[in-house]
């Protein structure tokens, strides 16, 4: 069979089990997450994420992001790295990367071929409980130093909760997934922090104390050392152009030197760390302080890390869909804001990069998001919107997010497919006003396919099978 035969037969394989990231909606129970069952298929497979050690990253907002930085690094400094992480942009196969580049479509396929007669014995797995089982054993093969898993939803009963990590990362808390997780930031919280192990270390970004509460008080519990972000490790936004931000980081103790560093404006050789990041906006200086301070902790338990390699591994990190920039003039910007919360931080970002540009919205997101939230923090700053629909069967229909625009005074067409969207969101803009992408991952991710279908330049990631015949993969 040739590859992509099978990769396509994988697939349908994969998603012919329960996926929940599917579903419109659902109730978040142990009866539908239960740990035991992922416990039991990697039993089987002999416990592969039991090779490596592991950063595990939770939370609403940056931990795609920041768990991104964290693999760079980690793959800078000479370790063999896996990096899980969902949903995909574009190819299924960005789940499982090793190196920063993608599983190649074949090794997907015979580790699903491989996986089949195991998964067979366990009722009731879903697609993203062997998804994660393939992904732990694609790294065990191909014989990973170091790992750095996303939670998919949640902590506490997400599927990748069965790993022991090195270290616990928890990004920014917000409100989504309101209907699994809770209806406050302390119930979202709690569900979260259910990935830190005990005495295992544990990082938090920056939380509304609602939040940080629930967190420190189950690092207590289970007497592992907390370090925030924003109390410990302190971060501040130094430069920002299109193509990248530096940013200065340093741990509290270091505060007087730092203050001397200040006064004498900013020179002298006893400053704070200054790293760069072609991530853009303040929110990703906000995750890069996460990911380093992820990083010191990674240092403290064993595992190796330079500065030089801290340093190459931040500055040379891709993570596509996050206010990318797919060309500088007139600017057309990619973005996955898909709560209220994000839609601040992307507004915010527009205000940095963008200032006084028109700005033309190209919108489509699932049903079941703060949609108006997501407005109120967007239009203000919109000239006029375009809005779409994606596949996903949870994608709001274009006529109620056009009837939504229009309650906030914003003139408003649909235009469906997104890529065709996208064309006539470029048409609207002209020379003058910028395009934003923003709403869902689902979106970003057509806006993308159809920026290539044009012609445009576009990166992204590389993948193992256009490596030459000495590779390493196995």
């Amino acid at each position: 069979m040739d590859t992509e035969t099978a990769y396509q037969e994988a697939l349908t394989y994969l998603y012919s089990f329960v996926d929940y990231s599917m579903t419109r909606a659902l109730q978040f129970s142990p009866e539908k997450f239960d740990l035991s069952r992922m416990e039991r298929l990697l039993e089987r497979l002999g416990n592969p994420q039991q090779r490596y050690p592991i950063v595990h990253v939770a939370g609403t907002k940056g931990k795609g992001s920041t768990a991104a930085m964290i693999a760079s690094v980690l793959t800078a400094a000479g370790y063999r790295v896996g990096f899980y992480t969902s949903p995909h942009l574009q190819d299924f196969s960005e789940r499982m990367q090793l190196d920063g580049r993608l599983i190649s479509h074949r090794q997907l396929a015979d580790l699903v071929a491989e996986m089949k007669p195991v998964a067979a014995e366990i009722p009731q797995l879903t697609t993203f409980e062997l998804t994660t089982a393939a992904a732990f054993l694609f790294f065990a093969r191909q014989g990973a130093t170091a790992a750095v898993i996303e939670v998919g939803l949640g902590g506490r009963l997400d599927a990748t909760n069965v790993v022991s990590p090195l270290v616990s990362v928890i990004t920014s808390i917000s409100y989504d997934h309101m209907n699994l997780l809770g209806s406050t930031l302390g119930q979202i919280a709690a569900e979260k922090a259910g990935i830190i192990k005990p005495g295992r270390p544990v990082v938090s970004a920056p939380q509304k104390m609602e939040a940080l509460e629930v967190i420190e008080h189950t690092a207590e519990s289970r007497q592992s050392a907390l370090t925030v972000v924003g109390r410990d490790v302190l971060f501040a936004d130094w430069t920002h152009q299109m193509d990248g931000q530096t940013f200065l980081v340093w741990r509290a103790e270091e505060q007087e030197t730092v203050n001397r560093w200040i006064d004498a404006g900013g020179d002298g050789p006893h400053g704070p760390v200054q790293l760069r990041t072609p991530l853009l906006g303040y929110h990703q200086v906000e995750n890069a302080a996460t990911a380093y301070a992820a990083l010191l902790s990674v240092r403290e338990a064993g595992l190796p890390v330079e500065d030089a390699a801290i340093q190459r591994g931040f500055a040379e990190v891709f993570w596509p869909g996050r206010f990318e920039v797919l060309r500088q003039e007139p600017p057309v910007v990619v973005d996955s804001a898909h709560n209220r919360d994000s839609a601040l931080r992307l507004r915010l970002a527009i205000e940095d990069y963008l200032p006084g540009r028109p700005v033309v919205l190209l919108f489509g997101a699932s049903e079941d998001k703060d949609l108006e939230g997501m407005f109120a923090e967007l239009l203000p700053r919109v000239r006029q919107v375009v809005v779409t629909e994606s596949f996903h069967p949870r994608a709001a229909k274009a006529e109620d997010l056009a009837a939504l625009v229009r309650r906030f005074g914003r003139p408003v067409e649909i235009v469906r497919p997104a890529r065709t969207a996208l064309q006539r969101a470029m048409t609207l803009a002209g020379s003058s006003a910028a395009v934003v992408v923003a709403g869902s991952l689902f979106i970003s991710a057509e806006a993308r396919d159809a920026w290539q279908a044009l012609g445009l330049p576009l990166r992204r990631f590389a993948t193992w099978d256009e490596m030459d015949d000495e590779s390493p993969l196995r």
